[in-house]
């Protein structure tokens, strides 16, 4: 497991300190967000402070009916040449939205941090059968084995396969807009970890391509008592191992009773089985942090986006 890596981040924005609260949860739990630098105060999503200085850059993000648009925060100092910056897609997780990461892409801006970077914080559709928002039906995650595969609950494999559909068309959108594939970042929280290692798995587009994938709190879907990943990669036409280096940053609570360790165990034995590199993958484990994030993945979260999407000097 890779140790912590402790950032020194800017003490200063705009003669402002730099915040940052103790925990995030999503919505349900609570309405804090994360804070990179500790400090006196809370902000909540609510409020929306203004980076220093915003250059627009223009990504023609998909709109669908019953969906909330794409929240997109541009980079504080665009280059020119849009190949030069890079893109971070960050899904989040069941009965959340966009809007409810978003500050985090505020804190990297006001503290200097990847300021050539594009935000995009997408949204789940309202689910009638989860009666919230969710980017698929979410089935039970038992921390005990199944006895035998076929006592295994159904996945709703249809509906993450609309998400991973919805998830390719905003990365088209930023390939369109001159950002190579390699510079652009697809990760998320809980279910949305699960949709960013599926289409990264399965994606006839963009498996391989990307700069990075993000998985935070959640785990590998449609591989609990079944290699179903396996057989999905041989119908989209690949060979069923993985062959790329695509770098993975993993974070886990170990407090975290909602997505039960046997549940992580398994994400990460079915990803090498799969083929993934051990060497590809940053995995850190946060004591005490629940079904959550914090300060202190954040810090490891913006020392590895850094290598995987570096500044290009003009």
């Amino acid at each position: 497991m890779v140790s912590h890596i402790m950032l020194s981040c800017e003490a200063y924005i705009c003669g402002l300190e730099v915040f940052r609260s103790s925990v995030y949860r999503p919505i349900r739990y609570s309405s804090v967000t994360p804070r990179l630098n500790q400090g006196a105060r809370y902000i909540s999503h609510s409020e929306h402070p203004s980076p220093c200085k915003v250059t627009m850059a223009s990504i023609n993000l998909p709109s669908e009916s019953g969906r909330e648009d794409p929240i997109h925060k541009p980079p504080v100092d665009a280059s020119n040449d849009p190949a030069k910056s890079a893109a971070f897609i960050f899904v989040h997780g069941l009965a959340d939205s966009g809007s409810a990461l978003e500050n985090i892409g505020d804190q990297f801006q006001q503290g200097g941090k990847l300021p050539w970077l594009h935000w995009i914080f997408p949204s789940a559709k309202h689910n009638i059968t989860q009666m919230d928002t969710a980017w698929y039906i979410q089935h039970s995650l038992s921390p005990i084995a199944y006895s035998r595969p076929e006592l295994a609950p159904d996945e709703d494999e249809k509906g993450m396969f609309e998400t991973v559909r919805y998830l390719e068309s905003l990365i088209d959108a930023c390939v369109e807009a001159g950002i190579p594939a390699n510079r652009v970042v697809l990760g998320g929280f809980s279910q949305g970890m699960a949709m960013s290692l599926l289409l990264h798995l399965t994606s006839t587009k963009y498996s391989g391509k990307l700069a990075g994938i993000v998985a935070l709190l959640g785990y590998l879907p449609l591989s609990d008592g079944r290699s179903r990943i396996h057989d999905l990669r041989i119908e989209a036409g690949f060979s069923g191992a993985v062959a790329d280096e695509t770098p993975i940053f993993m974070g886990r609570g170990m407090k975290d009773s909602l997505v039960p360790k046997r549940i992580w165990n398994l994400s990460v034995a079915t990803l090498i089985d799969l083929g993934i590199a051990e060497k590809d993958v940053e995995m850190h484990e946060y004591e005490g942090l629940a079904h959550s994030i914090n300060g202190a993945l954040l810090r490891d979260l913006c020392a590895w986006l850094e290598r995987v999407v570096p500044a290009i000097e003009p």
